[in-house]
């Protein structure tokens, strides 16, 4: 399911946004990896402590 939902996500906004779609044209737009929990269980820094974990190398950094 994830799988399919980046691929659709991935492709639906690269066709919406051209510099986008020239950045990532020869990479993977999305990490491997996702995460998830119940809506009930999440905070914003738990959300926070995971995007800081996985951060891009190539300089993509979550919103302080």
């Amino acid at each position: 399911f994830v799988r399919r939902a980046k691929g659709r996500s991935s492709r639906k906004i690269q066709q919406e946004f051209e510099h986008i779609r020239k950045r990532y044209w020869s990479q993977r737009f999305w990490q491997r990896g996702h995460f998830s929990t119940k809506s009930g269980n999440v905070t914003d820094d738990i959300i926070m402590r995971y995007l800081n974990r996985h951060t891009h190398k190539n300089g993509f950094s979550p919103p302080a």
